[in-house]
């Protein structure tokens, strides 16, 4: 887990001085989750956590290399422990592959333990995100484009789901971020007056 470097920032809506639930970015790889995630949990002065280098660490092995030697169902049975065990820690921005929230199970966890926030992005987002890291195992050796627009029509409705959707496009990632944190105040004074 990566410690705060700074108390919360003081241009926070004040909604969100204390966050009660860990904040859990979901969405298909290039939407940002890590990127928009760490930024967010600087802003929210939150520890920040990548569950995709948790599980890395868990196994002794690249999420490439779990793919290749033991396979998806392997990989995301791991994914679900490790996921479950971060939950459980004091709360944090969480960030989670790609795949975690189609799992029923960990998805009911993040309801129950965290505030979950979809970062939607387009077809060309996403394509030109995920051309700038060859480690992304459910693309090697496809065509991305077939590949993301499958993920997008199987894991959209899903994503869906999330307590809260932000779109995540080109430009500068501090808009993205002031966002989730707009969409983060309204959910949270909508339960308080609720």
């Amino acid at each position: 887990m990566t410690l705060p470097s700074a108390p919360p920032s003081p241009d926070l809506p004040a909604g969100l001085a204390r966050v009660p639930k860990t904040v859990v970015m979901v969405g298909l790889m290039g939407a940002g989750k890590s990127a928009i995630g760490r930024r967010l949990a600087q802003r929210l002065g939150l520890p920040f956590v990548d569950a995709d280098a948790e599980i890395e660490r868990a196994a002794g092995e690249t999420i490439e290399e779990i793919f290749a030697a033991h396979g998806e169902d392997y990989f995301r049975d791991g994914e679900r422990r490790v996921i479950a065990r971060l939950l459980a820690d004091p709360v944090h921005v969480l960030s989670t592959g790609g795949g975690a929230f189609m799992d029923p199970d960990t998805r009911r966890l993040i309801a129950e333990r965290g505030i979950s926030v979809w970062l939607r992005a387009d077809i060309d987002v996403l394509l030109r995100r995920t051309a700038r890291r060859g480690n992304r195992p459910l693309l090697k050796d496809k065509d991305p484009a077939e590949v993301l627009t499958g993920l997008m029509a199987l894991r959209y409705p899903v994503y869906a789901t999330a307590d809260i959707t932000v779109d995540s496009t080109d430009g500068p990632p501090e808009v993205t971020v002031q966002r989730v944190i707009d969409a983060l105040a309204q959910l949270l004074e909508r339960k308080h007056a609720s």
